[in-house]
């Protein structure tokens, strides 16, 4: 009897001092029956469905990210991802009621994935493209990173331990990559980077493969080079990361 007690509390014991900071998701979809005077709207994207403070802090930031690419009717309080395509429905339904004959169907898809997670880090992609009249769409993608210990969503700065020391040795991998000598100005071959100095993107994430870079394109170079991605393998780029990934 004393030995099955003992067992019971060591085993209460162990289970109280475990740090289980797994994450749980479901699917999340958004959108509208199509229709012929509407904006076509389809979202899929994660939602973390346990109680932690990590999970609402990776929701708010889906949500605020999602808000932010289909606001486009400043009339609309887009406080959430339905107010936000109600947003995006009411600019088509003023264009289309000014020029009934010339606005083409509007459309925005918004597919999130989880693309890399371990006991500290945690990345969300987000790949949209919007057709808002115009020649052509635009696509791009959005990477969310978060600090699954801290619940905070990460900057940039956050990803490594000096992002400085990093921006140099991705800008030697970008020459490599994109046949710039480094004898040349980072523009020698057609790139478009501000007062022809290198810089890294607004965004990045990790993937399986490593971290990507992802410069949308019209970011650096034109819109017919599409965006332009590096990827660095883990083996490569730990040293200059804050947490480890691998």
């Amino acid at each position: 009897m004393k030995r099955l007690l003992f067992l019971f509390l060591f085993s209460l014991m162990f289970v109280g001092c475990k740090n289980d900071n797994g994450l749980v998701f479901e699917p999340s979809n958004f959108g509208n029956v199509p229709c012929e005077n509407c904006a076509l709207v389809n979202i899929s994207i994660p939602k973390a469905i346990g109680n932690m403070r990590l999970d609402e802090t990776i929701n708010t930031a889906l949500r605020e990210e999602i808000t932010f690419i289909l606001k486009y009717d400043d009339e609309v309080e887009a406080s959430s991802i339905d107010m936000a395509i109600k947003s995006f429905q009411n600019a088509f339904a003023k264009l289309k009621e000014k020029f009934p004959e010339e606005s083409t169907q509007w459309e925005a898809t918004i597919n999130g994935e989880v693309t890399f997670e371990n006991e500290w880090i945690l990345t969300i992609r987000l790949d949209y493209f919007l057709f808002t009249g115009g020649a052509h769409g635009y696509g791009s993608t959005r990477f969310l990173n978060f600090d699954k210990t801290k619940a905070v969503e990460l900057n940039n700065e956050g990803l490594f331990k000096d992002i400085l020391d990093f921006e140099g040795f991705a800008e030697a991998k970008f020459r490599k990559q994109e046949g710039i000598p480094s004898s040349e100005s980072i523009n020698s071959t057609g790139f478009m980077f501000e007062e022809d100095l290198f810089y890294l993107p607004d965004n990045m994430g990790f993937t399986k493969e490593g971290l990507q870079l992802f410069y949308e394109q019209y970011e650096v170079a034109s819109y017919a080079d599409g965006p332009i991605i590096l990827t660095f393998p883990f083996e490569e780029i730990q040293k200059f990361l804050a947490q480890q990934t691998f």
